[in-house]
């Protein structure tokens, strides 16, 4: 996320040597502090770019990305889910495959997410805290009508 946002040529440059395919790009998203929707931050969200978040997710597939991986800030750590009007702008934005991360709690936040336009979804916190397992999130999942390797 810094790194692109410092030189976006830089991932062109990678697109070219290993393929769009293989070059993901980490959106780390904060609500702006006037006015509305999120802007994108660094240095782990503790610089803010004054770069519109959607804006800056809408040229990601022309600056050489195949994936975002779109982390709200906001919503990071507070297990109270994924911030779903973050991932339906992103998804208006762009046609590439995004994976949401910050917020979850549960199964249902990630199915929250993946209805809001999510391709795919990252967990940590309920792993690392040991309130869940992952096998037990890919059990619910699949009672939802999740498709998900057991």
């Amino acid at each position: 996320n810094s790194a692109a946002v410092d030189n976006p040529g830089l991932l062109r440059q990678l697109a070219e040597q290993v393929g769009s395919q293989c070059v993901v790009l980490s959106i780390d998203a904060a609500q702006k502090l006037t006015g509305s929707g999120w802007e994108v931050v660094t240095h782990a969200g503790t610089r803010r770019t004054g770069i519109d978040a959607i804006a800056w997710a809408a040229r990601t597939d022309s600056m050489g990305a195949g994936e975002i991986l779109l982390s709200s800030f906001d919503q990071d750590g507070t297990r109270s889910g994924y911030d779903t009007r973050l991932l339906r702008a992103v998804r208006e934005s762009t046609p590439l495959p995004i994976i949401a991360s910050g917020g979850a709690d549960s199964a249902s936040h990630m199915c929250e997410a993946l209805q809001a336009g999510a391709d795919a979804v990252l967990a940590a916190s309920i792993f690392h805290d040991q309130i869940t397992t992952p096998n037990a999130i890919k059990q619910e999942l699949r009672s939802f009508g999740v498709e998900v390797r057991l």
